[in-house]
């Protein structure tokens, strides 16, 4: 469990930097370089990815906390295909997904959290989806006040057909991954036979 809990505090902690220490960031990129600092924060975040990814699959043996009933997984299920669609609007030029819901990247791993949070009674589970649920809260605060100071400005409507493009990427990376994709990568079939 302590494995978890350090890939927890890394992962997010390096992914909350612009909130808990300002002017960390742009200290790293003066010294750094933009190019330096991407590097070094891409290799930290993978390192600390796979402490986590390891951590989470040591304590994944925990008794359960509670017993999810059987059709919990299929909220569950409806509830990542809104994540997906948030994911895949989030990566494409702003259409009214991305313009309403304002940080659909943020949404998208609130909307995971909470889904996975529903479905998963071990403690470990619960402590990694938890935290990334209240990490998406915090960011998405920071990022409303950070907005409303004029520091950030949020991406200009496009068009409607990138809702279109986000709809059906989307729901073809989700019937991917309750197809097969889930199974193979984490060991676990999303659905309930």
């Amino acid at each position: 469990m302590a494995l978890l809990i350090l890939g927890i505090v890394l992962f997010l902690g390096l992914h909350l930097i612009r909130v808990v220490v300002p002017g960390l960031r742009a200290s790293l990129i003066a010294s750094l370089g933009e190019a330096g600092w991407k590097v070094a924060y891409s290799v930290a975040s993978v390192i600390a990815l796979i402490v986590l990814i390891y951590g989470f699959g040591e304590a994944r043996d925990m008794t359960p906390v509670w017993s999810p009933p059987f059709w919990m997984s299929h909220i569950t299920i409806l509830l990542m295909l809104f994540a997906m669609i948030c994911l895949v609007a989030s990566l494409l030029p702003a259409g009214h997904i991305a313009v309403r819901t304002k940080h659909p990247m943020v949404l998208s791993v609130k909307i995971w959290a909470l889904a996975h949070l529903l479905s998963n009674g071990d403690g470990a589970a619960i402590l990694l989806f938890a935290a990334f649920l209240a990490w998406g809260v915090i960011l998405r605060i920071s990022l409303k006040r950070r907005e409303r100071a004029g520091e950030i400005t949020l991406r200009p409507f496009v068009s409607a057909k990138y809702d279109l493009y986000a709809i059906v990427i989307g729901a073809i990376v989700w019937a991917l991954i309750i197809w097969k994709l889930h199974a193979w990568i984490i060991g676990v079939s999303p659905l309930v036979m």
